[in-house]
């Protein structure tokens, strides 16, 4: 009872510090509420990713794709691009679609997963480096894809994207206007980081529920061995096909939240390299373990941005060396991939990885009263 209520109580003080965060923030600038809600968007990404990864151990390089299906769902739902290209559309809704978010939501969530479904169909067989390069492929299909389809008929506006999004309306409210509270404001960016935290918080709770759940031990044995799992019983094709579509709602439901947070959305934004960042995320952070995911969301997130301050030591150089001078751009990459490298050869299963339930190790008795210690593989150790 006394581990149930300090559980409790730390749930409730990081709820608190979580809702409190973007007010504090608000004082040095809406950018930081931007990098925080952000963040909770990257959250959402790498624990959707991990179901595929860190689960059910498919190595997926085209996860991007379903964030780029659900953004332009919404952008397309919730702006003028249609209705001023088509003129039937035009007469019947000349302001433009204004579709529902609680409808919007549980559409990029569907078509997500029926992209996550046309992927996993032709790869069921695949392993390793090829599903890498199939799903790396699939990604960049999509993108170009997109970027393309401005001819012969001009629906997605080519590589110039869809801008003039419509933001997200809850309950009569537009989450783009203020909140005057007395003297204090609430700015927008605030009201869209409160959402996303929403939304990451039942992330958070399904994955629970899928990772002890029937699915989640079936994904986890296909993980470790997958025709062990097969003799044992499991349908690893459904398996599989379950891994994809639960992995792309997560990102479907993500993008309609960035298109509706940045108003404007190109392919320019589902790029190979966002791909890579989110699997970077999930495995720095320590696949298979939804703390350490969300670690490596927030750490590999905000670190760039905040690296972006770093002004101050390329001036430094330019007074003292003048002709050993780093451009603050590429210095901050630099200090970016090496904080990564540093992670990886310290933590080489992540910050945070996951506890590894059922490999301990037993005692046996073997010949003349001697005692021998048998790990997980089978090793007979001394």
């Amino acid at each position: 009872m006394h581990a149930k209520n300090s559980q409790l109580l730390a749930f409730s003080l990081a709820g608190a510090f979580l809702l409190a965060m973007p007010l504090g923030l608000q004082h040095f600038g809406d950018a930081w509420v931007r990098i925080a809600a952000f963040s909770m968007l990257y959250v959402m990404l790498a624990l959707g990713l991990n179901i595929v990864v860190g689960l059910a151990g498919l190595l997926d390089l085209g996860y991007i794709a379903f964030y780029a299906v659900g953004a332009y769902m919404f952008a397309l739902l919730s702006s003028t691009q249609l209705t001023d290209n088509f003129d039937t559309l035009g007469r019947l809704w000349p302001h433009g679609f204004d579709v529902s978010i609680w409808l919007v939501i549980p559409l990029g969530a569907g078509l997500a997963a029926l992209f996550g479904i046309l992927l996993g169909t032709p790869v069921l067989k695949l392993r390793g480096d090829y599903l890498a390069i199939v799903t790396l492929g699939f990604g960049e299909i999509i993108r170009i894809f997109l970027n393309n389809l401005n001819a012969p008929v001009n629906i997605t506006n080519g590589p110039q994207g869809i801008s003039g999004i419509h933001g997200v309306r809850m309950f009569g409210w537009d989450l783009n206007h203020n909140i005057h509270v007395g003297g204090y404001t609430i700015n927008s960016v605030t009201e869209y980081y409160w959402l996303f935290l929403v939304l990451v918080m039942l992330t958070v709770f399904i994955c629970y529920r899928l990772q002890d759940s029937r699915i989640g031990r079936a994904w986890m044995a296909m993980r470790e061995d997958e025709i062990a799992a097969k003799a044992m019983g499991v349908n690893t094709r459904n398996m599989k096909l379950l891994a994809f579509s639960m992995g792309a709602t997560f990102g479907g439901v993500a993008g309609v939240m960035f298109a509706a947070f940045q108003g404007f959305v190109s392919p320019e934004s589902f790029s190979l390299m966002e791909s890579v960042n989110v699997l970077a995320m999930v495995v720095i952070g320590g696949m298979g373990n939804i703390p350490g995911v969300i670690l490596g969301a927030i750490l590999l997130s905000v670190l760039p941005e905040a690296l972006r301050y770093l002004g101050f030591i390329s001036d430094w150089q330019q007074s003292h060396f003048n002709h050993v001078y780093i451009d603050s751009g590429i210095l901050r990459q630099l200090i970016y991939s090496l904080s990564m490298i540093l992670i990886m050869l310290v933590r080489p299963k992540g910050l945070w990885p996951a506890p590894e339930h059922g490999k301990g190790v037993a005692t046996l008795g073997i010949g003349n009263g001697s005692r021998k210690a048998v790990g997980a593989t089978g090793e007979v150790q001394p």
